[in-house]
């Protein structure tokens, strides 16, 4: 049995679902999943950059229209929800749980406690921080003992 952690920021796409539980072949997996609510993670402002960057103007206009703080734990919790539900549905055993605060903490100590082989980071592009080096996967890397690999998620638009 492998173990994964999967960070996610949103609710997985089929794509996304079929490309995490394909990775390992047959080897049956189990995924602890670590979402932490997109209005909490990033600074509005970042958030504009990276969807102007990407042509999306229309999304950085609506940056200030997505949910921050309490009001994202609600739409947090159901992305988590249809994200384990596809997961089981594929076959593969899940968990998994909403961070509010210092995900890179989080992710160590379920690394940790579950004895994880590998950490996928699944989000949308995010260039600016990815540049500095400050995305999750680059700061993951020197946090915890098992690789980790960066993937991109896949929209369905």
């Amino acid at each position: 049995m492998f173990t994964s952690v999967l960070m996610i920021e949103k609710a997985l796409t089929s794509a996304d679902v079929e490309f995490v539980t394909t990775l390992h072949g047959d080897e049956p997996v189990t995924f602890h999943v670590l979402l932490q609510p997109r209005g909490d993670q990033a600074d509005r402002l970042l958030r504009a950059i990276d969807d102007v960057a990407l042509g999306e103007l229309d999304e950085a206009v609506r940056e200030g229209s997505v949910p921050e703080g309490d009001e994202a734990v609600g739409p947090g919790e159901q992305a988590l929800q249809v994200s384990l539900t596809a997961l089981r549905a594929a076959g593969s055993a899940a968990e998994g749980k909403l961070i509010e605060d210092h995900p890179l903490d989080a992710l160590r100590e379920l690394v940790d406690a579950s004895g994880a082989d590998e950490v996928i980071v699944l989000t949308d592009p995010h260039y600016v921080e990815e540049f500095f080096h400050r995305d999750w996967a680059s700061r993951a890397r020197h946090k915890v003992g098992v690789p980790v690999l960066k993937l991109f998620s896949h929209s369905e638009k």
